[in-house]
């Protein structure tokens, strides 16, 4: 570290305690920079009854582009939930995207214009539903912060923010779930021990 230069092309240590921190460029004026591991997160496009879950998440070390992360993203996703897929939705940080050969016509990025139909077009409108949730799993399931030593720690961090999230997404449901049916059950009874008061 006292040997590095500022503008220095390679890898840097940018931590003593955790030397395998990265710089992650974001391109954004007021934050330029985050330090860690990227990690990349995919949801569903249509969100199910339980709320927009995590359905696949993985650490990416040594700070790729995000175009060239889908050429191996795609297969994990596709191993993962068992079912090609049918469109893929991303950023505009993958635009010249290396995705595998049979997905490439089944990538859209935000902002595309060229090949958009209004099926498509309502889809790009969902791809922001996806940062609400890596607000959360970063806020509330300490994927914003490592506690875990060295790039195996970075891995398992990502899967288990993503688990606790969807947990936490679960539990939400089945709550919602049981007060259902409590209610139905507290309707259908009939008010035991009640007699109607009249004149006798």
């Amino acid at each position: 570290m006292r040997h590095q230069r500022q503008n220095q092309r390679g890898r840097k240590v940018y931590s003593l305690h955790a030397p395998e921190v990265e710089r992650i460029g974001r391109g954004k004026a007021h934050r330029p920079y985050e330090f860690g591991v990227k990690v990349s997160v995919a949801t569903p496009l249509a969100p199910s009854k339980g709320g927009q879950f995590i359905a696949h998440v993985k650490a990416l070390p040594g700070a790729p582009y995000d175009g060239h992360t889908l050429a191996t993203v795609i297969p994990d996703i596709e191993t993962q939930i068992g079912a090609s897929l049918a469109r893929i939705v991303a950023d505009r940080g993958c635009r010249g995207h290396s995705a595998p050969p049979g997905h490439k016509m089944k990538v859209y990025v935000s902002g595309q214009k060229r090949g958009v139909t209004e099926a498509i077009r309502r889809d790009l409108r969902r791809r922001s539903a996806v940062e609400p949730v890596i607000g959360h799993a970063k806020a509330e399931h300490r994927m914003g912060r490592n506690f875990l030593k060295g790039a195996h720690g970075d891995a398992a961090n990502a899967v288990l923010a993503a688990a606790g999230y969807n947990f936490r997404r679960l539990l939400a449901w089945l709550a919602l779930l049981w007060r259902a049916v409590i209610m139905t059950t507290l309707a259908s009874e009939p008010d035991a021990g009640l007699a109607p008061i009249g004149d006798a």
